[in-house]
């Protein structure tokens, strides 16, 4: 069981609040794959664009030793490791056998993970038993219809399901899963993408549900308007400021997110050394397929 509690993780996470203390973090890249397909999600390899789902290279768990070593002479106010991509964590092995690696070489580092949820009920074993601190799962719906206008299709056991069939699964794995993590005493918290015109007026029943659910703090990301949902308009501030006083009725709600590369290393708004650390040099954006 974790040992990180959520208040001891906002005094030493910059994602809890840790930023107030110069809490630094690094994102191991090592998940290439993802198994769901979000509308507004473009998952590339570059060394321009500051949004989550971007990396300048993919690493293999056993390169992270000496990556973290390296990160921490540069900046030794890292205090969390974290894997948020720039696929999925848990469509691969690759999260979990790193955070074994760290658990052993690195073990007062806190441990933290990013996931889509659709196989964190059937997975919420093995990130327990690796002593995963804190898990961010996104939650951009818990109704089926809602998400099905966020979401064009799931890979789930190797079969490609689409529509209302395929929200349902995303969303039941995604709350059973957050249930179970949030009973072994892992500190949770929900990303949320703000699509307004898709939804916009579905925040508060999201908060209310991942709290019941066990989630101890919610994160409102605004959209980036990019792929199959170029067209949608960003939410406005005042429409951010809504929706999280809104969510703020059921549950915490953090307000700093800097969106993060899935290779960022360093203390969010302060100081960044992803270039120095993973060698920056690609100027060829790829997109990854889904899947």
């Amino acid at each position: 069981m974790s040992s990180n509690s959520y208040k001891n993780l906002q005094n030493s996470h910059p994602c809890f609040g840790g930023q107030k203390n110069n809490a630094g973090r690094i994102h191991l890249p090592v998940s290439p794959g993802c198994n769901i397909a979000c509308k507004f999600c473009d998952r590339t390899i570059n060394d321009v664009d500051e949004r989550p789902g971007v990396t300048s290279k993919i690493l293999q768990p056993e390169e992270c030793v000496e990556v973290l070593e390296k990160a921490l002479k540069i900046c030794p106010s890292i205090k969390v490791a974290g894997i948020a991509g720039p696929g999925d964590t848990l469509a691969t092995d690759n999260a979990i056998r790193t955070f074994e690696i760290i658990k052993e070489k690195f073990p007062k580092l806190i441990k933290c993970m990013s996931t889509n949820g659709l196989l964190l009920n059937e997975r919420a074993e093995e990130l327990i038993k690796v002593g995963v601190d804190s898990l961010t799962v996104t939650v951009n719906a818990v109704d089926p219809e809602i998400e099905s206008k966020l979401n064009s299709y799931i890979i789930y056991h190797g079969k490609k399901i689409e529509g209302i069939e395929a929200a349902e699964i995303l969303i039941k794995n995604q709350l059973e899963g957050i249930k179970k993590i949030a009973k072994a005493g892992i500190t949770i918290k929900v990303n949320t993408v703000l699509v307004p015109e898709i939804n916009g007026n579905h925040i508060e029943e999201i908060a209310k549900t991942v709290k019941e659910a066990g989630a101890s703090i919610y994160n409102i990301i605004p959209l980036i308007p990019q792929y199959q949902l170029k067209d949608c308009e960003a939410p406005t501030c005042p429409q951010i400021d809504e929706a999280r006083t809104r969510a703020s009725k059921y549950i915490d709600v953090f307000r700093h997110c800097q969106r993060c590369r899935a290779d960022a290393v360093g203390i969010p708004g302060k100081s960044e050394y992803g270039d120095q650390i993973y060698q920056r040099r690609l100027r060829i954006k790829e997109t990854f397929s889904h899947g």
